[in-house]
């Protein structure tokens, strides 16, 4: 069977609005990776791979926002073989359908990626590549390896002994927060947690965005309710999703980069 000649949508819409709550101060994309862009670094990764024919980026949907994320990030895209198209106002799979409008109906599969998945290897997309080439639907994923527990939030304080007067004054973000208790421990035998690029023929992906039901957190669950065998290909631990600045330094780390404060200031971002 031939290789597969795969286009790639990468999903790059969001506001960022959990990483800029959990402290951080610009959005997610635009943080430094070794003197680029969290963005570039994800986009670079697929365009360096033979079996990649094309790249579309779906950015944000207002007007305003996607000319500024052009400004931004459109010339060094532009030199990676990367299109930009306005994405969705409120849901992912409304970006994954603008940029499908978008593809080229050469390619024979598209793959979907989170554009804040950036630490993605050639080892690691060409096993995933491999696997497509004799499957309709593709996903990668790596074990549930920690104890997973299902939980529900009460109507009382999570912290007892809070200080009565800064939470009078509401200057302790503590005083606001509910406390969350087990509901039960849920089996995790089988369970997996799943990553993209998820890969797909493209006559497959494109029927199943002709649904009408395109609720999901993900490509594969519109893909499975055409009743399509989904195949699970070997993940791996190391392709983070960045969603805290957290997981920034520990991209960083993964990459062998250091922040931009560690460079001298003629090789800063």
């Amino acid at each position: 069977m031939p290789d597969p000649s795969i286009a790639v949508i990468i999903a790059a819409a969001g506001s960022s609005s959990r990483y800029e709550q959990a402290g951080g101060i610009r959005h997610k994309l635009d943080e430094d990776l070794g003197g680029k862009s969290v963005l570039q670094r994800t986009v670079e990764a697929f365009n360096a791979h033979d079996r990649v024919s094309e790249i579309v980026v779906a950015g944000p949907a207002d007007p305003e926002v996607f000319a500024a994320f052009k400004l931004r990030h459109g010339d060094r895209l532009s030199l990676l073989n990367a299109r930009l198209v306005p994405g969705g106002s409120e849901h992912r799979w409304q970006s994954v359908a603008t940029a499908l409008a978008a593809v080229s109906p050469d390619c024979t599969h598209i793959a979907v990626h989170d554009a804040a998945r950036p630490c993605i290897t050639e080892e690691f997309l060409t096993r995933v590549f491999d696997m497509a080439a004799s499957h309709p639907a593709v996903i990668p994923a790596v074990p549930a390896d920690d104890t997973l527990k299902r939980i529900v939030q009460t109507d009382r304080a999570a912290y007892a002994n809070e200080d009565p007067v800064a939470a009078i004054l509401g200057d302790s973000p503590r005083s606001k927060e509910r406390l969350r208790v087990v509901a039960a421990t849920i089996d995790r035998t089988g369970v997996v947690r799943v990553q993209t690029p998820q890969v797909f023929e493209a006559t497959l992906l494109r029927r199943a965005y002709a649904q009408s039901d395109l609720s999901g957190t993900d490509d594969a669950s519109i893909v499975e309710r055409l009743g399509v065998e989904v195949a699970v290909a070997t993940g791996d631990p190391c392709n983070i999703k960045i969603t805290v600045p957290a997981d920034l330094r520990l991209a960083r780390a993964i990459l062998g980069v250091r922040p931009p404060e560690e460079k001298s200031a003629a090789r800063r971002f």
